[in-house]
This record gives C-alpha cells, sequence and structure tokens, in this order.
C-alpha cells in the first residue's frame, strides 16, 4: 500500500510573489481593511497548525510534492531555499522535512505553470480597466482546462515515483483535484478537509454576506491537527 497525505493549501502573500500587492490591493478593497487583515492572520494560523502537525511525526524517506514545484535535487532544493527566503510558510514547512530527511520530487510541468502565471501576470500589468477585464475573462475561460492539465500531470508524477510500501506528502491549492485521478492503490490521507479549504477561498469574496460561515471555517482551518 502507497500512501498520501493530502495537504490542500491556501497560499500566502509570500508565495504569490509579484501578483502578492495587486491581490492584497484587490481584497482590502472588495473586503474592507479589516476583514482582510483578519483573513490573512487566518492564513497564517493555519500555516502555524500545518507547521505543528509535521513538526510531531517522522518523515525521513517520505517523498515531497510541491504545488508549482518544477525541479528536485540541487535545483529543487534551491527553490525551497528562495521560497524560504521570501517568507512562504510552505516553503518553510517543506526545508523542515527535507531536513528531516523527507525527498523533493518535481511535480509539475515547467510549459502548465508557466503559461498560467503569465496570464496572471498579464491581469496585473494591464493598463486599462477594459484591458484588464479582457485578460480576466480569457484567463477565466482558459482557468479549468489549464487546472485539469497540471492535474493529470501531477497525478502521473505520483503514481511514477510513489512506490509500494513508501509515504508521500502533497502540497497543493484547495482547487486543484489531484485525488479523483490518483490510483485506487494509493490511500489518501487529508490533512484538512479540501471541501473546506476550497469553500473558505470561494467565500472570502463574499465574506461580507457570509460572515457566520466564514467564522466557522476559519475556526475549523486554525484548529489543530490530530
Amino acid at each position: 500500500m502507497r500512501t498520501l497525505l493530502y495537504v490542500p493549501v491556501i497560499h500566502t502573500r509570500a508565495d504569490l510573489g509579484s501578483l502578492a500587492k495587486d491581490i492584497a490591493e484587490r481584497g482590502t478593497k472588495d473586503l474592507g481593511e479589516e476583514p482582510w487583515r483578519r483573513h490573512e492572520g487566518v492564513v497564517n494560523d493555519f500555516w502555524d497548525t500545518i507547521i505543528n502537525y509535521f513538526e510531531s511525526i517522522e518523515v525521513s524517506g517520505f517523498k515531497i510534492y510541491q504545488d508549482g514545484m518544477l525541479a528536485d535535487g540541487e535545483m529543487g532544493q534551491k527553490i525551497v531555499e528562495e521560497g524560504v527566503k521570501s517568507g512562504s510558510k510552505n516553503y518553510e514547512i517543506v526545508s523542515r522535512l527535507l531536513q528531516k530527511g523527507a525527498i523533493l520530487v518535481r511535480t509539475e510541468e515547467l510549459a502548465l505553470v508557466s503559461e498560467e502565471r503569465d496570464r496572471l501576470i498579464k491581469i496585473t500589468r494591464a493598463k486599462t480597466v477594459p484591458g484588464k477585464l479582457l485578460l480576466l475573462i480569457v484567463y477565466k475561460l482558459t482557468k479549468n482546462r489549464l487546472l485539469k492539465k497540471r492535474d493529470i500531470f501531477i497525478s502521473r508524477r505520483i503514481a511514477e515515483t510513489l512506490n509500494q510500501d513508501e509515504t508521500g506528502i502533497l502540497f497543493i491549492g484547495a482547487y486543484h483535484n489531484v485525488k479523483k485521478r490518483l490510483p485506487i492503490d494509493i490511500n489518501i490521507i487529508e490533512i484538512k478537509d479540501t471541501a473546506k479549504v476550497r469553500e473558505y477561498q470561494m467565500l472570502l469574496p463574499f465574506y461580507n454576506k457570509h460572515k457566520h460561515r466564514m467564522e466557522k471555517l476559519s475556526k475549523y482551518l486554525i484548529s489543530e491537527i490530530k
């Protein structure tokens, strides 16, 4: 039996790179300063619960699959180090796991990741509102296709590199759907409920209309993992 610890993630500012400023400004404008500040606090606390969980288990020999990871070996290690320097809690966890004997595995295909990121960057850099709206429409029309292609590639990488009696850890955005594409002989253990993480992100733009539900989801996201 193969085992995969499945970690649905919420990206922090540090993970978003050049997109972070635009997203933060838009979030503050749409939700208000206080709700956006509260959201960022929830995301930070969420990652702290993930850190605490992995500090408590033995991971030597575990294989690490990371959303957006385009290399392994020495190049992969450098990518992780740069992520840590930027302040990414996700990469901080990966770095700690590698120090404890885990093994980094190339997870994604460069062309697919680059295509999605290039589209997002073009949206943030558009100089006119109509231009930005047009690029946003095009992105939304192609987003699901790109996501599906990435999920197929990621699931194939896991199936090919996770051997019998091995354990892997997958850090993946909650909107991905890798689980249903994995072989049935891989035992999937969700560290956090993907559906709830996804629901939190889907309701975030409508925070002020769903305060009660958002409070419940926030409590779940930051709760201790047992």
